[in-house]
């Protein structure tokens, strides 16, 4: 895999959107925590634009997708909030240039198209993180999920384990692999298409917002059929946003989807749509143990 390189504090870095329009209030409080970072943010052209014609608006996506990854004086791309049809824009991405122009990717939600499509073209690691507009505004922007860019900075490895949030192991295990993985409904749009998760040899991180049981069901079949789980070293599942109600169901749903597993698995990272959200590099290095239960990820910058 392809690290990009460090931040470093006087660095240019561009907010784009490609899953739709962030709110202006919130993207611009989220922009004035980037900047007390020492980062110099740039807006994409295109990033507050709504269109009803679905092709115009994607094109104009890809436009500042490619814009960002084209100047040579932009270090790293956050994107502003997750939405919807990163699907569509993905057969529309110049890898090649991505590829000439390594650099950080970050987001989560939707863009876990994105981040797996210019994985399988470009071997780029992506990151899975906190996005401008809908996580780092000053409503719900919590002081921990602001630290979780600071590894941009120092390269330093990352490790989750219970002092962040109480884990709990659901198969037993040691686990190694590439990091891999988003959001369930992401990852299961995405089989059978180039832009399916490599799930060989990875540790798999799943996370989801406000869909029911019987929905996380449905979907963790589906990738069982697909022989997803054939192939990983380990499960780490993230944050479900859901009712308490809805979460006891979910729970009951993982506990029996995963009580044969052969591969470790444990749940309840501070990883997806929650505060504190913690920022994930994909396609490094990653161990997974269960006594006690810890996740150790390796940099994802160079």
């Amino acid at each position: 895999m392809i690290k990009p390189g460090a931040l470093q504090k006087g660095d240019r870095v561009a907010v784009i959107a490609p899953a739709g329009p962030p709110d202006k209030r919130q993207l611009l409080e989220g922009i004035s925590v980037l900047e007390n970072m020492g980062l110099e943010v740039v807006i994409g052209r295109h990033v507050y634009e709504m269109n009803e014609d679905l092709a115009v608006v994607g094109q104009k996506r890809l436009e500042d997708l490619h814009e960002a990854f084209s100047d040579p004086a932009i270090r790293g791309i956050f994107c502003a909030n997750g939405g919807f049809g990163t699907a569509r824009i993905a057969p529309g991405i110049d890898y090649e240039r991505i590829k000439r122009n390594p650099k950080i990717f970050w987001g989560y939600s939707d863009i876990t198209y994105l981040l797996n499509a210019i994985q399988n073209f470009t071997d780029l690691v992506t990151f899975h993180g906190p996005m401008v507009s809908s996580d780092m505004n000053d409503e719900q922007r919590t002081a921990e999920t602001e630290s979780t860019f600071h590894p941009l900075f120092t390269g330093e490895s990352q490790t989750y384990d219970s002092n962040e949030s109480p884990l709990v192991t659901l198969a037993h295990g040691r686990g190694e692999g590439r990091l891999a993985g988003g959001n369930l409904t992401l990852l299961t749009d995405g089989l059978g298409t180039p832009y399916q998760v490599n799930t060989n040899g990875a540790i798999l991180l799943i996370e989801e917002v406000a869909e029911p049981a019987f929905r996380i069901n449905l979907m963790l079949t589906h990738l069982k059929q697909a022989g997803v789980f054939d192939e990983v070293e380990g499960v780490v599942i993230g944050n479900f946003q859901v009712e308490p109600d809805e979460y006891a169901k979910i729970k009951k749903v993982l506990k029996d989807f995963f009580a044969c597993a052969p591969f470790p698995v444990v749940e309840n990272f501070p990883i997806g749509h929650c505060q504190p959200n913690y920022g994930v590099p994909l396609g490094v290095n990653a161990k997974l143990t269960t006594s006690p239960p810890r996740l150790v990820i390796d940099s994802g910058v160079m």
